[in-house]
């Protein structure tokens, strides 16, 4: 049977011209300057190396070395040999090293490069590039009669499951092995164990009366199970989950899951992390994937490139939709075209058999910049359009357009589904007007679906305000925003997805927005994971089905005035406030209720509905608190300006 063990442990880290240091993976040199603001971080190439006893093999066995990502051109070295260059920093790749190898030690070598290059995307975003050897790397040794890893080091298996009426039927392809005319056997378990097919590869794999994955409400996961065998011997053997489900995006009833309307509302996710970067644990993903399923919404925009594979199986495992995509971003480069297929070819064959995923996003506001390169643009589309569809005609295409687009660029016209990245309401005024677009959009394609890809506001848990305008970055400015654009969205069926920015604030070196330089406030969820803003309870309120009630603005402790309103978010229908133990009023609404409560010097407040609770102190004060405004310095536009 194949082995695998993780050498993440004690690498030698070198920067040219400096003393080398000793450092674990995953890791990344732009963990502090990728995140302090200057635009200013490191962009190198910088070395690791390690040195491996050559396992012991038996005949036949072969040795595999794997790198889930390097960021953002690997040079792959084996004893002084040079034996690949990946380009591309999200995606994973592998070499087969067996007759590189010699008795005794044998010295690994990666060099890591994530300057700005012509051919390589991205080349500009509002992202750090943080450089490094930021995922597992793995070493396989592989028996002599064993499964090959498919093309771009994805799995040995590629699984397509059919649901056709009451059946489950798993097309598998793709499958090659070291022996020639294989025995293939191909068992699948149901989620509580038991075994509901064994038969060889060339049989028909049917599955009676099939469990369908259907979202949020029921992920149901199939384990299936391929065994090598050889003269009776089970050789190798390789295991995988897949989900049966059926859907479709319609330009009236938005997206359709297994025959029913399934509206997608949820966010975009950054995975990285303060001072780690990209170089986050599985404990990490699995913080974001608690946070993201405590707020109850069912889709995820997995944001700007291929995320580590541990996270779309968590995806899988508790059934958010996924959007997933490539770091074709921003800024066209003339070069890259190769690249955006290279990125492209990864990211499907590396993540076909998650049952999560739904649509491969081509690019994101690449209409940006330079509008010479407009038909080159749009030629390179149709063609990675075409290249999804020629590789996974499973699945749709979409793309994120840039708000300056208007609804009739050809770019955005491309692609099974279009979704526009707007911020009515932050960078420009008028909340509204993202609805309006969207209408227009409706009205003009009433054929072709439309969602949106990208809104939001900054928001600071330490910026207040009474009365919140655009770009006072206050914490009420920012959920007075996602007020609006979820009572828009409740109107509009017709919209087939709505992703937030972000579900975290993240690096964003070229920033300096309030108060905090170098990362984006536009997330529901501070950068460290520890504070959820107030806009975060607006969503759980829409889409959550756990009983809460919120006070917003509990940190905006000292306010001025006779009067001040106590708004709470909740998915109960009625409210009582209490104010120092006294009752002041109940309420009833629909996820926000609103009280007028005079003040005393000090209000402890308690709200309450039913047997839940929830509690605030305000304090009444001469004079307004400065430090719940925004000071001097910094600036509110985009980052590319």
């Amino acid at each position: 049977m194949r082995k695998v063990t993780v050498i993440n442990e004690n690498w030698k880290f070198k920067f040219p011209n400096q003393e080398e240091s000793l450092v674990n993976l995953p890791h990344t040199w732009n963990g502090i300057d990728g995140q302090d603001g200057g635009n200013d971080y490191l962009r190198t190439v910088a070395s690791y190396f390690k040195t491996i006893e050559k396992p012991v093999l038996n005949d036949g066995e072969r040795v595999v070395i794997e790198f889930d990502a390097v960021n953002s051109v690997a040079t792959l070295i084996i004893n002084g040999t040079e034996v690949l260059v990946h380009k591309g920093g999200y995606s994973r790749f592998n070499a087969d090293i067996t007759d590189l190898l010699k008795d005794g030690e044998n010295l690994i070598e990666v060099k890591a490069d994530n300057r700005d290059l012509e051919d390589v995307y991205p080349s500009a975003a509002d992202f750090t590039f943080y450089g490094g050897i930021y995922r597992d790397v793995k070493l396989y040794v592989l028996p002599k009669e064993h499964f090959n890893f498919r093309e771009c080091a994805s799995f040995p298996l590629k699984i397509t499951p059919v649901v056709s009426g009451t059946s489950g039927i798993l097309k598998i392809e793709d499958v090659t092995t070291s022996v020639e005319n294989p025995t293939v056997v191909i068992k699948v378990f149901d989620m509580e164990g038991n075994e509901v097919l064994n038969a060889n590869l060339n049989d028909k794999l049917t599955i009676e009366n099939v469990h369908l994955w259907n979202g949020l409400k029921d992920p149901y996961l199939y384990e299936v199970k391929a065994q090598l065998v050889v003269d009776g011997d089970v050789k190798d053997e390789v295991s995988t989950k897949v989900g049966f489900r059926t859907f479709k995006v319609s330009a009236s009833q938005g997206f359709i899951l297994n025959g029913k309307p399934y509206s997608l509302r949820g966010v975009a996710r950054h995975q990285d992390r303060p001072k780690k970067g990209n170089a986050i644990s599985r404990e990490d993903m699995e913080e974001d994937i608690k946070i993201i399923l405590e707020l109850g919404v069912n889709t995820v925009r997995l944001a700007h490139y291929q995320h580590d594979d541990y996270f779309y199986e968590l995806c899988d495992k508790y059934g958010l939709v996924v959007w997933a995509e490539i770091p074709y971003i921003s800024k066209y480069l003339a070069k890259g075209d190769q690249n955006t297929f290279d990125q492209m070819k990864d990211l499907i064959y590396q993540n076909y058999n998650h049952c999560s995923i739904v649509c491969w996003g081509v690019s994101n506001e690449i209409t940006m910049y330079r509008k010479e390169f407009g038909k080159a643009t749009r030629e390179n589309h149709k063609k990675l359009n075409d290249f999804c569809h020629k590789e996974d005609p499973t699945r749709l295409t979409t793309v994120a357009c840039f708000s300056m687009m208007t609804i009739f660029n050809r770019i955005c016209h491309i692609t099974d589904l279009a979704s526009y990245n707007l911020y009515w309401g932050w960078y420009v005024p008028f909340t509204p007007v993202t609805n309006w677009i969207l209408d227009m959009y409706h009205f003009f394609y009433p054929k072709s679906p439309i969602g949106l890809s990208e809104y939001g506001a900054e928001g600071m848990p330490n910026l207040h305000s009474s009365h919140p305008r655009r770009f006072d970055n206050t914490e009420e400015y920012q959920a007075i925003y996602h007020e609006k654009m979820l009572k828009g969205f409740a109107k509009r069926k017709y919209i087939w997805a709505t992703h937030v920015w972000n579900m975290f604030d993240f690096g964003s070196d070229g920033r300096n927005q309030g108060g905090e330089k170098g990362l984006n406030h536009k997330g529901l969820v501070t950068f460290d994971r520890k504070i959820k803003k107030d806009a975060y309870y607006i969503y759980k309120a829409y889409f959550s089905d756990q009983p809460f009630v919120h006070i917003t603005s509990k940190r905006f402790i000292n306010r001025t005035g006779s009067t001040t309103k106590v708004k709470v978010y909740t998915n109960q229908s009625s409210v009582t406030l209490f104010n120092n133990g006294k009752e002041v009023a109940t309420k009833t609404g629909d996820k926000v209720i609103t009280f007028k409560l005079k003040m005393e010097d000090v209000n402890n407040i308690t709200v309450k509905s039913g047997d839940l609770h929830d509690e605030a102190v305000i304090k009444k004060v001469s004079s307004k608190d400065s430090s719940y405004i925004l000071q001097k310095g910094g600036n509110n536009r985009s980052w590319q300006k």
